[in-house]
C-alpha cells in the first residue's frame, strides 16, 4: 500500500509504503473493544471507599432495651439497616485491572491503524517540527489540512517546537509512537502519522 507523505502546507513531500500486515487487515471491533476495555479498567483509580459498620462513629451502646418495648430488637446505630450507620458490602479500594495477551493488544493496535487507514481517516505527515513553537502559525496549517479532532503520532520523541505550538489547539493531540494505543486512535476523528513515527510502529508490529 503506497501513501504520499505531506508537509505541514499540504504539499506532497515523498511515497510511503503502508504495511499491508499492519494497515490492510479488515477491521474486527471485537478485539479493539477489548482492548479498550482493558485499557479503561487499568486507567480506573479504585480508590472508592464506603464505611462499614465498624468504621462509622456512633456510640456502640445498645439504643433500646432487648425486651418490652413492642418493637424489633436493636442493637446500636451503626447498623447497615439504619441511617447513617455502615454499608454492607460496600465498595473497597482495589484495582481493576485485568489480564488481556500481549498478543490480542498488539493485534488491536493493528487493526485500529487498518480502521484508519479504511476509512480514508490516515495521513502520512513527512515531519512534525517546528522552531517558533507558535500556535498562531500552526493553527492555520492545521486548519487548512482539514484535521480536526487529530491525533499525531511522532518518533520516539516529540519535536519540542511542534508539542508547544500543538498545546493550545483544542483536540488536537501528539504522542510519542511508545505512547500509540487503541483508545486514543479510535477517540480521534483523523489519525496523523509522521515518517519518523511510522518506522517506529514498524518496528514495534514486526
Amino acid at each position: 500500500m503506497i501513501a504520499w507523505s505531506l508537509t505541514l502546507s499540504g504539499e506532497r513531500a515523498r511515497e510511503v509504503e503502508l504495511p499491508e500486515d499492519i494497515f490492510g487487515l479488515t477491521p474486527r471491533t471485537d478485539i479493539m473493544h477489548r482492548v479498550v476495555l482493558w485499557q479503561r479498567a487499568k486507567a480506573q483509580q479504585g480508590t472508592h471507599k464506603a464505611k462499614t459498620r465498624s468504621e462509622t462513629s456512633y456510640s456502640r451502646r445498645k439504643v433500646v432495651r432487648q425486651k418490652g418495648t413492642g418493637s424489633s430488637r436493636r442493637g446500636d446505630r451503626n447498623a447497615p439497616i439504619l441511617r447513617g450507620g455502615g454499608v454492607y458490602k460496600g465498595p473497597v479500594p482495589r484495582s481493576h485491572a485485568h489480564h488481556l495477551p500481549k498478543r490480542i493488544r498488539k493485534l488491536g493496535l493493528m487493526h485500529a491503524l487498518s480502521a484508519k487507514a479504511a476509512a480514508s481517516k490516515l495521513a502520512i505527515l513527512d515531519a512534525a517540527e517546528m522552531t517558533s513553537g507558535r500556535t498562531s502559525e500552526l493553527a492555520p496549517l492545521v486548519s487548512a489540512l482539514g484535521w480536526r479532532k487529530t491525533l499525531v503520532i511522532d518518533g520516539a520523541e516529540i519535536d519540542a517546537g511542534f508539542s508547544r505550538a500543538a498545546a493550545n489547539i483544542p483536540d488536537f493531540d501528539i504522542l510519542p509512537s511508545p505512547g500509540a494505543n487503541v483508545y486514543d486512535i479510535l477517540r480521534h476523528d483523523r489519525l496523523v502519522i509522521t515518517v519518523a513515527g511510522l518506522a517506529a510502529l514498524q518496528e514495534r508490529l514486526s
